[in-house]
């Protein structure tokens, strides 16, 4: 496989991302507390039907980490200029955890230039504050956590493997952690000037910006056309929820599927399933 590693400045940043393989394209968006590098086991088997892009988001990995921007509508922004950038029209998109809200914010901002979109072990961000229950409460504490100013930073930064380490561990189904090559990559990521920060005003752009703009969406009428593949962990918090109705409140053309023996990190978990389910979906 011949696999790129390149950056472009697009949108006032300059933007990490790997390109492999030819066809038609797909652009995968990774989320917290990862990088593009959390594709690596299904980069090449989906790199053999299509040119596979997947960026570092504004402040993750090799990506610049501006002090503004994290608002769901720029960061899709972002990966918008970089597919206009790579001269691609149309794309089909995947996204997982928090990239899986900027890839859900795309298709609703630009539905001309997403044809597919796929989202990984996520619901609507919406959706997820109106059942903040125990349950999901003691699930999602960390989105409360990363909302406060400057605390995460400190009290994260003092040990970022270990940080990093409890959501890795907590978070996948047979609670081995990830690849100790992969986590490294990761830990190594967000121990440089600025990432940590970055990652968390990524939440904290949560309100107002994207609680307004996704309310105003919702009591619009406003739904993503695209054809929807929602897969989620069976073994996550999303196994313990209605996740495909959830989607099909705020999609028109919705498809899913739990992935057993998973829990939250699916293309790392489950890589098999995962591309066995993409490839379906992307040639129907």
């Amino acid at each position: 496989m011949n696999r790129l590693e390149s950056t472009a400045t697009v949108n006032g940043l300059r933007m990490h991302y790997l390109r492999a393989g030819d066809g038609p394209p797909l652009f995968l968006l990774h989320g917290w507390p990862q990088t593009s590098h959390c594709w690596h086991k299904i980069l090449e088997p989906l790199a053999a039907t299509h040119t596979v892009i997947a960026p570092d988001l504004r402040g993750y990995g090799r990506t610049d980490k501006p002090r503004t921007g994290y608002d769901k509508r720029t960061m899709a922004a972002d990966v918008a200029a970089l597919a206009e950038h790579l001269g691609f029209e149309r794309t089909a998109v995947a996204g997982h955890d928090r990239g899986g809200r900027v890839a859900h914010r795309w298709a609703l901002d630009r539905p001309d230039q997403v044809d597919r979109l796929a989202v990984l072990d996520i619901a609507p961000t919406r959706a997820m504050w109106q059942r903040l229950d125990t349950g999901v409460a003691k699930a999602y504490w960390h989105w409360l956590f990363h909302l406060q100013p400057d605390l995460p930073e400190l009290l994260a930064g003092q040990n970022i493997a270990g940080y990093l380490g409890y959501f890795y561990e907590r978070w996948t189904h047979q609670r081995h952690g990830l690849d100790a090559d992969a986590v490294a990559e990761y830990v190594r990521a967000f121990s440089q000037p600025g990432a940590l920060r970055a990652g968390f005003d990524d939440y904290r752009a949560s309100f107002p910006d994207d609680a307004e703009l996704d309310d105003a969406d919702f009591a619009a009428g406003k739904r993503v056309t695209q054809p929807l593949l929602a897969l989620w962990g069976a073994n996550g918090l999303l196994g313990t929820l209605p996740t495909l109705e959830i989607w099909q409140e705020y999609a028109n053309d919705v498809t899913g599927a739990a992935l057993a023996e998973c829990g939250h990190f699916l293309p790392e978990e489950q890589p098999d399933e995962v591309v066995s389910h993409l490839r379906k979906f992307l040639n129907p």
